[in-house]
């Protein structure tokens, strides 16, 4: 089975062209390393919850999309591999933190063995 990084951030809608330019551009990345897939959905039905939800759990402000993305991978040691290898490439240098359309302290991710596909 392969595995998969996932990730939920919240984006400023006045800023989510800028977000899917840089994500087109590390998506290209990614699949020249060798990921599988790489994939960014924009939140369509998403409620808001009370205990929790995915505006929750990015503390999602007015204005604000939320973005949930993933990446595939053969194996966790492709993806170790890969993610060393996009983490040194030049062409990542100038998506720094202070540069992101995002608040990246709101985003949250995390690698998973993958269980069950149909």
């Amino acid at each position: 089975m392969s595995y998969v990084d996932g990730f939920v951030l919240p984006v400023p809608t006045d800023k989510l062209e800028a977000y899917w330019e840089i994500a087109r551009k590390a998506g290209e990345i990614w699949m020249e390393y060798g990921a599988l897939e790489y994939v960014e959905c924009v939140a369509d039905d998403v409620p808001e919850g009370k205990v929790t939800s995915f505006p929750l759990s990015v503390k999602a402000e007015p204005g604000e999309t939320v973005v949930f993305s993933w990446i595939r991978y053969a194996s966790r040691e492709d993806r170790d591999r890969i993610m060393q290898q996009v983490m040194s490439d030049s062409r990542l240098k100038d998506m720094s933190p202070e540069t992101m359309p995002f608040d990246g302290k709101r985003m949250f991710w995390g690698g998973f063995n993958e269980a069950v596909r149909f």
